[in-house]
């Protein structure tokens, strides 16, 4: 097959697409969340499912990395500056994630708090099953933001009548 050959696949794929901007896919939803079609009620119950499944596993593993910690005999100190840590990762993960879920954070501040995240993954995990039982996770700020685009896309394609440098002058 030549590469010429591919072109028409190309233009057929773009002419069955609407003109304009196009809805960005979500983790899980695809696009789906722009009609809530397609199963969309039954992904945000899959996603709220298993994203409390995943914590409680999470939690579980944690539980068995501190009873490590205390069959170490490693200190009562150290296990409580561990359990803090986890809390307090935990509770600002949470809080990240769900601002996150309404707008964007600057990629600088998201790449220094990626260790932070990591450390409070339970917190991610549950914010995300929260959201999850109203929306899909950021569907909020897909939705502004798509619907944004398509106003500008409408603004720009809108077409003026007549020519304004034939405007009758008022007297």
């Amino acid at each position: 097959m030549s590469a010429d050959s591919s072109t028409p696949d190309r233009t057929a794929a773009t002419a069955t697409t609407a003109p304009g901007p196009q809805p960005e896919p979500l983790r899980f939803f695809g696009t789906t969340w722009v009609g809530h079609d397609n199963g969309y009620g039954a992904r945000r119950a899959g996603v709220a499912a298993g994203s409390l499944l995943a914590a409680a596993a999470g939690c579980f593993v944690l539980r068995f990395a501190y009873e490590g910690m205390a069959v170490a005999d490693v200190g009562a100190f150290v296990n409580f500056l561990v359990l803090i840590m986890f809390s307090i990762c935990s509770a600002i993960a949470f809080r990240r994630a769900w601002e996150g879920f309404t707008r964007r954070h600057d990629p600088a501040s998201q790449s220094s708090m990626r260790g932070l995240m990591t450390i409070g993954f339970v917190g991610v995990l549950l914010a995300y099953f929260f959201r999850s039982l109203t929306e899909a996770p950021g569907e909020q700020l897909h939705r502004e933001e798509y619907e944004a685009a398509r106003e500008q896309y409408a603004k720009r394609t809108s077409r003026r009548t007549g020519n304004p440098s034939r405007k009758k002058k008022k007297a």
